[in-house]
């Protein structure tokens, strides 16, 4: 086995990471990935809102999924926590749903957005460890001033919000802050995972190779698209959050939104205008995740299914990737 800072902090057999997605990381895939060996990672608003934890207490709705999860695998589960400012009341919950996430055992922590050092300060008085996604030097000085643990290095080749940067150049950019650093984008195959280890990345985060899977609950036509697409059928949008968010070119998706959401999004309502993107591109998803289908269906997924060529099992494809290396 190769053993990485990764694998330390994260207590796993392998340095793969199955990042956070919402909608589509349903139980039944984080278990799978985590069974794997590899890392999987809890997205506490797909799991209590749109996977079946939906309780009037949001807060036992959490709870009881990760213990359904932890009902399917005895292996570590990871928490993600986006923590943008823009809604206090949201805020509020991420912070309960931190707590709850530490009580249930979990110690590895992935932080989107915002300053993490709070996150930090709770998940180090319990002997976790939290790694923050970064696209710029910039951020991840802000991560290294904040406690963070590791870095999660989100490059131009990858799904959901993308960096502007090449695996190589955010390694080149960042390698001397000293911190555990993880290749998240361009990431689905054997060949790719030992490509990011060579350069000297302590292990690789990958969604869209882990949405056409089995387990899975993401409708078929998305997993048939991830399949049959190269990397030239992905392009990027910010119709969904206000930034760039890289995905498929289907009939539904455009480039741009209109010129007045334009505006909004370069004023002093910017991060009022994301969040009202951020909640309606939920419900959009959300749908999708209920078997919905419309021609205004925005897939998301990143450069890596130039080399994903089937739908497997999670468990499969992770114990592969990591007997490989």
């Amino acid at each position: 086995m190769v053993k990485t800072r990764l694998t330390e902090h994260a207590g796993v057999e392998y340095p793969i990471i199955c990042g956070a997605m919402y909608p589509c990381s349903n139980p039944e895939l984080v278990s799978a990935a985590a069974n794997g060996g590899g890392m999987a990672i809890v997205q506490p608003v797909s799991l209590t809102v749109v996977h079946g934890f939906d309780k009037p207490d949001l807060n036992q709705g959490l709870v009881e999924g990760i213990r359904y999860i932890r009902s399917k695998t005895d292996r570590q589960i990871g928490f993600n926590a986006l923590i943008e400012k823009g809604n206090d009341k949201y805020l509020q919950r991420m912070s309960q749903w931190i707590d709850i996430a530490l009580d249930e055992g979990i110690r590895f922590f992935v932080t989107s957005l915002g300053k993490p050092d709070w996150v930090c300060e709770r998940v180090h008085a319990k002997g976790g460890f939290v790694y923050h996604d970064v696209t710029t030097r910039y951020h991840a000085e802000k991560g290294v001033e904040c406690g963070v643990d590791g870095l999660i290095c989100v490059n131009n080749r990858a799904g959901g919000h993308l960096g502007t940067d090449s695996m190589e150049k955010m390694y080149e950019d960042l390698s001397d802050l000293g911190l555990p650093l993880v290749c998240a984008g361009g990431v689905g195959s054997e060949q790719e995972l030992k490509e990011a280890l060579r350069i000297g990345y302590d292990g690789v985060q990958m969604g869209t190779r882990f949405i056409a899977t089995t387990e899975c609950t993401m409708p078929e036509g998305y997993k048939v698209a991830i399949v049959d697409s190269g990397e030239d059928d992905i392009d990027w949008t910010v119709k969904l959050t206000g930034i760039p968010v890289s995905v498929i070119k289907t009939p539904g998706y455009k480039r741009d939104n209109p010129w007045i959401i334009r505006r909004l999004l370069s004023g002093r309502w910017k991060h009022r205008t994301r969040w009202i993107l951020n909640i309606l591109s939920f419900r959009r998803w959300r749908r999708m995740s209920n078997g919905s289908k419309s021609s205004k269906d925005i897939w998301s997924a990143g450069k890596s299914v130039e080399t994903i060529h089937s739908v497997e099992s999670a468990t499969t494809i992770m114990r592969r990737l990591g007997e490989s290396l």
